[in-house]
């Protein structure tokens, strides 16, 4: 993709570059206008956590890197937003985790899944699920597209990698005893409280931090992998990650928020 010079000077650089990556995966028909406010609405939260990975966060990443290495069936779901801000770290992920890539969406047409496909491949993926007729099952009691998913793939899974916002999904997806692994930087939003295990952070700091740990935990045995995600509880993650942007807001009002956001 082709993305607008901004200088990397600007304070915002950062920021700017995925703004235009989600642009320009629009023009792409890769992502849709509505990714973009969803977008917007996380990047708001990513301000109150002070747009770094916080502790919470890497307890349930360790716990997701877990939860997917030792998963019979593991698959990650990719939308636009995805495919637009970390295509080629998606793919990494799913080889190192040894998951099933699939396409699925809630603003759904052929163009996009072909689109979203084509960039995953580009970014060297060797096989996409969810593309046209491959979406050939349906999830039980969820009405909108997203209810269309690969018999070989979100359908059998065991463990599904949700990044961003998917509400409605991830509580389907509860209720058919999946384990539903979340990346969404909003803590109150339906995805993070229905999720058995959720990331808040930012997805294109949280993909290569998994990334890091599934290299780490390579030698880790099946064991001490069960063990650790045994003690996980999602629950207090997320009573912790409140906590911690209250202790941040709070700090920020005793001391002035001036150049410290």
């Amino acid at each position: 993709m082709t993305v607008i010079k901004i200088p990397k000077s600007h304070p915002r650089y950062e920021s700017l570059i995925l703004r235009e990556r989600l642009v320009e995966g629009v023009r792409h028909k890769i992502a849709v206008m509505e990714g973009l406010i969803a977008h917007g609405r996380g990047e708001c939260f990513d301000y109150l956590l002070g747009e770094k990975s916080i502790e919470p966060a890497l307890k349930a990443m360790e716990a997701a890197v877990s939860a997917l290495l030792l998963a019979k069936h593991p698959v990650i779901s990719v939308n636009g937003n995805v495919a637009s801000l970390v295509p080629g770290e998606i793919v990494r992920l799913s080889k190192s985790m040894k998951a099933k890539l699939e396409v699925n969406l809630f603003h759904r047409s052929e163009d996009r899944e072909k689109a979203i496909r084509d960039i995953l491949v580009e970014h060297g993926a060797d096989e996409v699920l969810g593309v046209g007729k491959d979406a050939d099952m349906k999830i039980p009691e969820l009405e909108s597209e997203r209810r269309r998913v690969s018999s070989r793939g979100i359908y059998i899974a065991d463990v599904v990698l949700v990044p961003l916002e998917d509400g409605d999904r991830t509580e389907a997806l509860r209720r058919m005893e999946k384990t539903v692994i979340a990346i969404d930087l909003n803590p109150l939003s339906r995805t993070s409280k229905y999720a058995s295990i959720t990331i808040v952070d930012n997805i294109v700091r949280a993909i290569p931090k998994m990334l890091e740990i599934s290299e780490r935990y390579e030698s880790v045995s099946r064991g001490k992998l069960e063990e650790m995600l045994g003690s996980y509880d999602n629950d207090a993650v997320l009573r912790e990650v409140i906590k911690y942007i209250l202790m941040r807001l709070e700090k920020l009002a005793e001391e002035g928020i001036a150049g410290k956001l």
